[in-house]
């Protein structure tokens, strides 16, 4: 508060007691940053609810998602992506839910606890385009919102009480045990705001769907195979060390399968009056629901006997003095241990976190007790992140994209190893192998968890790549000691050469270094083989990369990747006591650097030469002005490498990629491929041709993806350009604005795509560059 507007105050007043009244407020305002309110690093209400959704769970353990109205959708924990289970017109009408009993002297109802449904959720065949579409719902709701804590608040004019949706999952970096843990934690918080007491109920309608794993019936794709769906399946109700809580199983799903396993819903509180039903009635004509309502709506308790439909109830009832507040607290834990291969539900590669749980109630006992001290840990890092001195926007992405971490696109082996998916569709991972040229992106796993990032490093290095040549797969086969096919790409092998230098700077461990160097090294020999031949300093042969197409000729995006590698490898070496590889990577990397200024840059930007003899070659950069020409270099400047070419040049090419591939309307803009971008809603370019178009360029030349606009905007930090990187991060969270897209969700080949990670690296640069310390966002 202004020393101006308590001068004001003191003035108007006239005498002391106002002076002490403004006191006691500010003091008020300071306790209420201190009374456990969770961090915010964005607020959403009205339309811009709709598609936000913030997975919980744990890394490589799937997840269900707290919506923006207060609903738990995304049911993902079975080992499949899973964006829409319940919600086909023609599936399942009922998906689990909570619902809230309020009975007091003048008043009683029974709402369902979440927010109203949105005008675009109206319109479908049979009328219910959206599980419960029909049951009275709060007609306010609004969302608080900074990674991994959600809290939905939800108001009604007719209501006598407000609720508080908290919504969250352990998330500890520097432990990624604490951080792999099959949970999320809910919390409703009802504030009765009437001068009465009242009864209070929070029931949960739990939907058994163990066997169904969201892979929709009739649903054709290469690289499904069915489940079988829900059979025999039955609800136990248990108790434990202070925990009750019922868990849903089946004995009629193949215990073999990626859906066979067991998820619980329990509650820590002792308080309150606890009441289960392990069977509603038949679902014949949604029955089932009805059931469950007017069981609940009765006396705020479950207690009929009806049976027909293996799905439970479990409620708990509280009384809430007039003015008060009372908290209910439930958590869902799980366990499915049959995690398959990439795309062979049949070859059961198995998940880390299920060796440590016979079932979802043991994990439960384990794990409750335990989340009031693993929130305050979260809480600790959500705090120091958003305390760091860095602009809000750079915070609030770097946050909002690990969300990838609790995603089905990642997983971990019974081994520990991370791997993962470069994203996933509704129904499906999208593109396997953790591959090496999208995962190249992302810094952020090595900040946060480095024990996982140099287990990735040793996927790579020790099972993905060929030992007598040093040829590396882009693209791991499962299990890992199945025969990998070795197919290469050239910014994909330099990138995880770089990463091998990353993953030692930041542990310092040079045990480890020198136990990885020897296969690190033919990684870049292998260059010499094939890219760069004549070891020029330039690779000039077929680069596959991650545009999906080759690359023939010396262009941009392969050089820095590999100036960077040569540069990295040359530390490596040094450190190993390799001297002559050290001076030989030197060698060759003057060379380079020096080429690809003369040769490649055109006085604006650097741009691909094409060889005579590949001039016919279809989808190649040519002319083009790429967004991520630099990104080996931005890769080099956060791991202090250095600059990999001419400064003035780096510097030249970002204001380029700022003047031709930034678009501030889209409404004018053709794109013939996906769209990530549109209309009115502004971004980066994937390509620019201010020098002429090729024929047929590399297909994405016209979209825009936020994985490249991150590498891009962290170069221009680095290069002085604040104002014109914080322009297109900001530009990449409006398009996320929740109401067009998911906040948690940044899409490219599928949802909760790996590379969007790479919103880490901005942080990471602006610290390094303002005089912020960047270890403050790497724990080691």
């Amino acid at each position: 508060m202004s020393k101006s507007f308590t001068a004001s105050v003191c003035r108007a007043s006239g005498n002391v007691s106002a002076l002490f009244a403004l006191l006691a407020s500010l003091l008020a305002c300071v306790a209420g940053a201190q009374d456990g309110r969770w961090p915010v690093a964005r607020r959403f209400d009205g339309d811009h609810l709709l598609h936000l959704a913030l997975p919980m769970g744990g890394i490589g353990c799937g997840s269900v998602s707290l919506s923006g109205r207060g609903e738990l959708v995304d049911w993902e924990i079975m080992n499949r992506a899973n964006k829409s289970l319940s919600e086909s017109e023609r599936g399942p009408a009922a998906r689990t839910f909570f619902a809230i009993r309020v009975k007091g002297a003048s008043h009683e109802s029974t709402t369902m606890l979440a927010g109203p449904l949105h005008p675009s959720e109206f319109y479908a065949a049979e009328g219910r385009c959206t599980p419960q579409s029909g049951l009275p719902r709060f007609r306010e709701a609004s969302c608080e919102a900074a990674f991994p804590f959600a809290v939905v608040r939800l108001a009604d004019k007719e209501l006598p009480v407000k609720v508080a949706v908290k919504g969250f999952s352990p998330f500890v970096p520097g432990d990624s045990a604490e951080s792999s843990l099959p949970v999320a934690s809910l919390e409703y918080v009802v504030e009765n705001t009437s001068a009465e007491p009242l009864e209070v109920s929070v029931a949960a309608f739990v939907r058994n769907f163990v066997g169904n794993d969201g892979n929709p019936a009739g649903f054709s794709s290469r690289r499904l195979s069915k489940t079988g769906g829900e059979k025999d399946n039955k609800i136990a109700y248990l108790e434990a060390g202070g925990l009750r809580g019922i868990m849903c199983y089946s004995d009629g799903v193949a215990k073999h399968s990626p859906a066979w396993g067991t998820f619980a819903l329990t509650t820590p509180d002792d308080d309150g009056a606890l009441s289960h039903r392990e069977t509603l009635a038949s679902a014949a004509w949604s029955g089932t629901i009805l059931d469950f309502w007017d069981d609940l709506s009765d006396d705020g308790e479950m207690n009929r006997g009806a049976s027909g439909t293996p799905h439970g109830a479990f409620c708990l009832k509280k009384t809430i003095p007039a003015n008060g507040e009372k908290s209910f607290r439930f958590a869902f834990t799980w366990n499915f241990p049959n995690r398959p291969a990439w795309t062979d539900v049949k070859t059961i590669v198995g998940n880390w976190y299920s060796q440590f749980y016979a079932d979802a109630w043991d994990a439960a006992k384990k794990i409750v007790p335990r989340l009031p001290a693993l929130e305050e840990k979260t809480l600790g890092f959500t705090r120091k992140v958003l305390a760091l001195d860095a602009p809000a926007a750079l915070k609030e992405a770097a946050l909002s994209n690990l969300a990838v971490l609790k995603s089905q696109t990642v997983f971990r082996l019974p081994s520990g190893h991370l791997v993962g998916w470069e994203g996933v569709h509704d129904h499906e991972g999208s593109c396997q192998g953790s591959c090496t040229h999208v995962w190249n992106y992302e810094n952020a796993v090595a900040c946060l968890f480095p024990d996982l990032a140099r287990s990735m490093r040793e996927v790579e290095f020790n099972h993905a790549m060929n030992p007598q040549t040093g040829a590396m797969a882009f693209r791991v086969a499962l299990p890992l000691d199945a025969r990998q096919n070795y197919r290469t790409a050239a910014d994909g092998q330099m990138g995880c050469i770089m990463k091998a230098f990353r993953e030692w700077k930041i542990f310092g461990d040079d045990a480890w270094l020198k136990a990885m160097w020897p296969n690190v090294k033919k990684a870049l020999e292998y260059a010499w083989k094939s890219w760069d031949a004549g070891k020029s300093g330039l690779m000039d042969g077929e680069q596959h990369n991650t545009m999906d197409v080759n690359y023939y000729g010396p262009n941009p995006q392969m050089g820095f990747w590999y100036l960077g590698a040569l540069r990295a490898a040359e530390e490596m070496a040094a450190a190993c006591g390799d001297a002559a590889f050290a001076v030989e990577c030197r060698a060759i990397f003057a060379k380079g650097s020096r080429r690809i200024d003369e040769e490649l840059f055109n006085g604006e930007y650097y741009e691909q030469r094409i060889p005579e003899k590949f001039a016919d070659k279809p989808y190649q950069l040519g002319k083009c002005c790429l967004v991520d020409q630099l990104v080996g270099q931005q890769m080099a400047h956060l791991w202090d490498l250095g600059d990999l070419a001419k400064k003035e040049n780096l510097a030249a090419a970002c204001k380029a990629i700022m003047r031709w591939n930034w678009l501030g309307d889209f409404s004018r803009h053709f794109n013939n491929m996906r769209t990530y971008c549109a209309c009115e809603e502004a971004g980066l370019l994937m390509g620019a041709w201010p020098r002429g178009r090729l024929a047929r360029p590399f297909p994405y030349f016209g979209e825009v993806m936020t994985g490249f606009e991150y590498v891009a905007a962290a170069e221009m930090i680095f290069q002085g350009m604040d104002a014109d990187a914080l322009k297109v991060v900001k530009a990449v969270r409006d398009r996320h604005d929740g109401l067009k897209r998911n906040p948690f969700s940044e899409p490219e080949c599928g949802h909760n795509y790996a590379r969007s990670m790479a919103s880490w690296n901005c942080l990471l640069a602006w610290l390094k560059t303002h005089g912020g310390n960047a270890e403050d966002v790497i724990w080691k």
